[in-house]
């Protein structure tokens, strides 16, 4: 009798476990299936960067500000345009050939040149007549959609006209590069634009500017008035700063003006 009920017991405890055991595999199965169908419903890797990418677009906020140039405004994306310091000037379409976001800036009705910043980006327009009310919502557009594909903002190295001090630099133009980056060209970038040293000839300054300062209509005051006292309070040697525009600029220059004669010729033939 006491076997018995040790076998009987036995045979209960064993009856449980496999239950135990079938409850198990029946949830084990379970969970397999919604792993599965979890994975199956898994978007793939192109989706989930594309979601990434719209979500990035969404997180973006971009803020605008006025430049001394009434022609000019500043875009802070909020993200690294340039590396800290680092500059780019596009006084034309032909020049964007190595920044894909440049190209995609100049394909937008009435932009006239583009410049970039460490943080920030300038566009100009044409001119008084073009609205920023129309160019504003597709600047913001590219600008948020080039930023969520994850391309490069150059794609190729472009050397630049700057305050580096090279070996064959006398001790004068040493110092006019070396006030020039510390404190004139900070504080032209705020404004959305850049000044770049050409050279130094018989006591005069060769400065080329970019960005807003480019048409700026206060830009010679801000060269006279400002960087040449400045210059010549620290630097006795300097006795002007004259600015120069090199031979893409001459030649966008002449493009655009002989633009705004077609376009005045035509106002004019279909008022009569």
């Amino acid at each position: 009798m006491f076997a018995k009920t040790t076998v009987l017991s036995r045979s209960i405890n064993c009856g449980s476990i496999f239950a135990r055991q079938s409850l198990r595999t029946i949830n084990n199965a379970k969970r397999l299936h919604n792993c599965s169908k979890s994975y199956m419903q898994r978007p793939f890797l192109w989706q989930s960067t594309t979601r990434f990418n719209e979500l990035h677009k969404r997180n973006m906020f971009i803020q605008t500000q006025d430049t001394p140039n009434p022609n000019s405004l500043k875009f802070l994306p909020g993200v690294a345009v340039l590396e800290p310091g680092q500059t780019m000037d596009f006084p034309t379409g032909s020049d964007a050939y190595c920044s894909p976001l440049a190209k995609m800036l100049f394909r937008i009705e009435g932009v006239k040149s583009i410049f970039f910043g460490s943080d920030f980006i300038t566009v100009t327009k044409v001119d008084e007549d073009v609205d920023w009310k129309l160019i504003k919502p597709e600047v913001f557009a590219t600008i948020m959609d080039f930023f969520a594909s994850g391309l490069p903002v150059l794609t190729e190295a472009q050397p630049s006209l700057d305050t580096k001090i090279q070996d064959d630099d006398d001790e004068t133009v040493q110092m006019i590069k070396e006030l020039l980056d510390t404190r004139i060209r900070p504080t032209v970038q705020e404004d959305g634009g850049d000044i770049v040293y050409m050279g130094f000839v018989d006591g005069i300054v060769k400065l080329k500017m970019q960005g807003s300062c480019t048409s700026c209509p206060s830009s010679v005051v801000t060269l006279k008035n400002g960087v040449q006292n400045m210059m010549q309070f620290y630097i006795p040697e300097v006795q002007g700063v004259e600015q120069v525009e090199d031979e893409s600029d001459r030649a966008a220059k002449e493009e655009f003006e002989k633009l705004e004669t077609k376009i005045q010729t035509s106002k004019t033939s279909n008022e009569h």
